[in-house]
């Protein structure tokens, strides 16, 4: 068995070895496996049930890791995405008031079509179509959302009559568990320790638990939670589908989780040294695998599956072949076990994880060229929008209809490529169905 993992992985040739394999894909679990809780936090928000959503997490999750470490042999996890849940929950389901079964036939028709792209290989067209500057300021403006949420649900941000948002009570007992979590959280993540968004939640969790702010669970673990809420509930509903704005919805799908992995997968692959000629190795095996398992966690479930920057904590320990991202893979569906933790994670618990993966993905924001208005302005919409509309396809639809006018302004339209010319369209006619 040892000799056929060593051959099939390549393990000698990459320099590594069985055991750091397996390491590193242990570490890497432990760095994302707050997405088992995280995730049906988000779509609960949207009406979805929570423990569907867990088993639908770990499933989705699960194939993907398998299919990433033994079709593309990378040692790169897959998970549902923070962030474009966020957007499938509070900005389709809750924002435009779709039912959450149409916005997961979104993502099944979105992963069909991005299976589609893989297959025809007009990976390269898209990618070029639109500016890097406004994929990172997409990336960026995620994070902020997604911040703003962790920090509202966490009760450090509230409503406020006469300036919209202020800062929440600090005499709330609950709101100095989140600010107990952030404080731990970003030490860990300082010191660049293994785990810390995980660790910090079971550490917020237990002072919850001694201080009776978190009710004990009814026991630790429990058989996996049915699917049968959610499963096949994409494929029913995608007749939905019948209207420009649920288009927009599914292009903002498509575009959001695209852009996303790639950028997040060619980082990995420098991260590794697998990137040759400013290539990298086997991409449509990579894009194949992650396309495959968004298509599967639609029917099980879950918002889009995609390549998780948490593997980059497996890569640091020495994971190199797919052998890293198969333990993860396998350590998912042990997680099934762990549904009755549920109840533990309020809130409260999660919201220092989306502050902290908000400020990661910020770092994006450093890439774009500020320098230049005709691109920093659309960006800067793109950026400012997502958090103040609540949205974001809203923000991206800022950015995205004034991108086109600050470059032609700029004499620079012929720079701009028909997609983009054709975007400004969708988009205003986006805005015009959603504010008429």
């Amino acid at each position: 068995m040892k000799q056929k993992l060593l051959s099939y992985f390549e393990i000698d040739q990459l320099g590594t070895t069985v055991r750091r394999e397996l390491l590193a894909g242990f570490t890497t679990f432990i760095s994302m496996a707050y997405i088992l809780f995280v995730n049906p936090s988000v779509l609960g928000a949207a009406g979805m049930d929570k423990g569907a959503v867990f088993t639908a997490t770990a499933l989705a999750s699960a194939l993907g890791c398998l299919l990433m470490g033994i079709l593309a042999k990378y040692p790169i996890a897959t998970a549902p995405a923070l962030g474009i849940n966020a957007f499938f929950a509070y900005s389709v389901v809750i924002g435009m008031k779709i039912p959450w079964q149409t916005a997961l036939a979104g993502v099944f028709v979105a992963s069909l079509i991005f299976i589609l792209i893989t297959i025809f290989k007009l990976r390269e067209m898209i990618i070029d179509a639109i500016p890097a500057d406004l994929k990172y300021a997409i990336s960026g403006g995620i994070g902020l959302f997604i911040a703003f949420l962790g920090l509202s649900n966490g009760g450090l941000i509230t409503a406020n009559k006469s300036t919209l948002v202020g800062l929440g009570s600090l005499s709330t007992a609950t709101t100095w568990l989140t600010i107990f979590g952030l404080v731990v959280t970003a030490i860990l993540m300082v010191k660049k320790v293994p785990g810390a968004i995980f660790i910090g939640m079971v550490l917020t969790t237990i002072l919850g638990l001694a201080t009776k702010l978190i009710q004990l669970p009814s026991a630790l673990i429990a058989p996996a939670p049915s699917l049968k809420p959610t499963f096949g509930v994409a494929i029913a509903h995608v007749g939905d589908i019948n209207t420009l704005q649920l288009a927009v919805v599914v292009l903002t799908f498509l575009l959001v989780t695209f852009f996303d992995t790639a950028g997040t997968l060619v980082g990995l692959a420098n991260q590794a040294g697998f990137m040759k000629n400013n290539k990298m190795p086997r991409v449509g095996k990579a894009l194949a695998s992650d396309s495959t398992a968004m298509l599967a966690g639609s029917i099980l479930g879950t918002s889009p599956v995609g390549a998780y920057v948490e593997s980059s904590a497996g890569i640091a320990v020495g994971g190199r072949s797919g052998l890293t991202a198969v333990t993860t893979g396998i350590l998912f569906i042990v997680g099934l076990v762990f549904s009755p933790l549920l109840a533990v994670v309020t809130d409260q618990v999660t919201a220092p994880a989306l502050i902290i993966v908000g400020v990661l993905m910020a770092q994006s924001l450093r890439q774009i060229n500020w320098s230049q208005l005709e691109i920093a302005i659309p960006s800067f919409l793109i950026l400012i929008g997502m958090p103040l509309t609540y949205s974001i396809s809203d923000g991206i639809a800022l950015g995205f209809i004034m991108y086109p006018i600050t470059m032609l302004a700029a004499k620079r339209g012929k720079e701009v490529s028909p997609i983009m010319y054709g975007l400004f369209f969708v988009f205003v006619g986006f805005m015009w169905i959603l504010n008429v």
